[in-house]
């Protein structure tokens, strides 16, 4: 990446006040002095390997209570996490009822969020309650199915060619590889890219009520084992993944098939409900819509949205997903169309959100309490989960552009995120 002359001098200059060249080079320099100990038993959480992580780390008296487990008994969290030394106390707040209408998520819906950004759940909260008031939104899930890519290298593009045709006629024999690591995965669809002599093999699978992340790798890797003892063409070497599945990050890919739970949700505003509740009209929220869009287009950004990503974290964190995929999931577009009669209408799409309501984090206490609020943990809820996302995101949006539109905005962040308390800033 480039800079402009002006930014390239005031950095050098801010540079030069740390030392002169010599002592810039030392500072930057290789060191190769002892290092501290490294922390014992990274899988292991039991009280004593915890305590031995306590005696290495810096500032432990100070920073321990804060971390503390409060008698929790830090064992059962072995299978997430590794070197483990207590706990991130984040605030939950709730948002609603927020009312779905989906194909499997129907009803209200209390939707707990963790966050450390105020405001965030008032915002939430007043489009949930803009939702609820109009009769719900309705919300669908349209596709699913988890993707991983590995990538395969040969000595030309002759053989890639060769090894293609082999892939081609092997699929059922894929299929059977990955589905003898899960009860739960399958394989339903493959896409082949030739690059050269590279060739990517991307496959996508259904992965039930779990995310599905490890699942997809084990399977995955099941099927390159598989190939490489098997192909006629053997690759000079493979890899799991190549970076072409999309795996947590934005990528223009998400518009051409999905990755994790593809869903949209749409509800239509009355024109009394957006003065009473968002104090605006559906002409300004379009028009900053609009120009939103455009702001978008011209700074780069994958999709069309207000603040996807916002909501996404915070339930993720709440119900046990895998917050890393916000990066994924936060692709998507927003639309908003003004009626002639004044009312409102808005949809939402996200084709990639990776959420499930099994494995991963959803198990631990906090985050299965969480989705116990919501009454969607365990088998048979994943799409509703998504369905209740989808709706959550456009409560947002309605929120963010709503107080845009009616220049609440600022007011919002000033008052509840400086420390005043008092009446909603948005109003009610």
């Amino acid at each position: 990446m480039s800079s402009s002359h002006d930014r390239a001098q005031r950095y050098l200059e801010r540079l030069l006040l740390t030392g002169d060249a010599a002592a810039i080079r030392e500072r930057l320099s290789s060191k190769y002095h002892p290092a501290p100990p490294r922390l014992p038993g990274a899988s292991v959480a039991t009280p004593e390997a915890v305590a031995k992580r306590w005696g290495i780390l810096p500032s432990a008296e100070s920073s321990k209570p804060a971390l503390s487990a409060d008698g929790t008994d830090p064992r059962g969290y072995a299978a997430n996490i590794e070197n483990f030394i207590g706990f991130a106390k984040l605030p939950i707040g709730v948002a609603g009822p927020l009312r779905v209408n989906g194909l499997s998520a129907q009803g209200d819906y209390y939707v707990p969020l963790a966050t450390t950004e105020a405001a965030l759940v008032a915002s939430y909260d007043r489009g949930a309650r803009v939702i609820t008031e109009a009769g719900g939104c309705a919300s669908t899930l349209v596709a699913e199915g988890l993707s991983r890519a590995p990538g395969f290298a040969f000595r030309s593009l002759n053989e890639a060619g060769e090894f293609v045709a082999w892939a081609l006629s092997q699929l059922d024999q894929f299929r059977v590889c990955a589905e003898e690591t899960t009860g739960h995965g399958r394989l339903v669809d493959t896409r082949i890219t030739v690059e050269g002599n590279h060739v990517y093999l991307l496959f996508e699978f259904l992965t039930g009520d779990a995310a599905g992340q490890n699942m997809v790798t084990i399977a995955t890797q099941a099927i390159c084992d598989c190939i490489n003892a098997n192909s006629p063409v053997r690759p000079e070497y493979f890899f799991v993944e190549s970076n072409l599945s999309g795996d947590k990050k934005a990528s223009v890919q998400s518009f051409q098939s999905v990755r994790g739970r593809k869903v949209s949700a749409e509800v239509t505003l009355s024109a009394e409900l957006i003065a009473r509740r968002l104090h605006t009209t559906s002409e300004q929220m379009v028009n900053y819509w609009r120009m939103s869009a455009l702001g978008g287009v011209l700074s780069g950004t994958i999709g069309v949205q207000g603040q996807y990503a916002n909501g996404l974290a915070a339930l993720y964190l709440a119900t046990g997903q895998d917050v890393a995929c916000v990066a994924e999931s936060a692709v998507g577009v927003t639309r908003f169309e003004a009626k002639p009669d004044g009312a409102l209408y808005a949809a939402v799409t996200l084709p990639n959100l990776v959420v499930g309501t099994v494995g991963g984090g959803t198990a631990l206490p906090t985050q299965a309490a969480c989705l116990d609020i919501l009454g969607l943990r365990g088998t048979g809820n994943a799409r509703a989960l998504a369905e209740v996302t989808a709706a959550l995101v456009l409560a947002g949006e309605l929120s963010i552009i709503g107080a845009l539109s009616a220049h609440h905005f600022t007011r919002a962040h000033q008052r509840l995120a400086r420390g005043k308390r008092g009446a909603s800033p948005i109003g009610d």
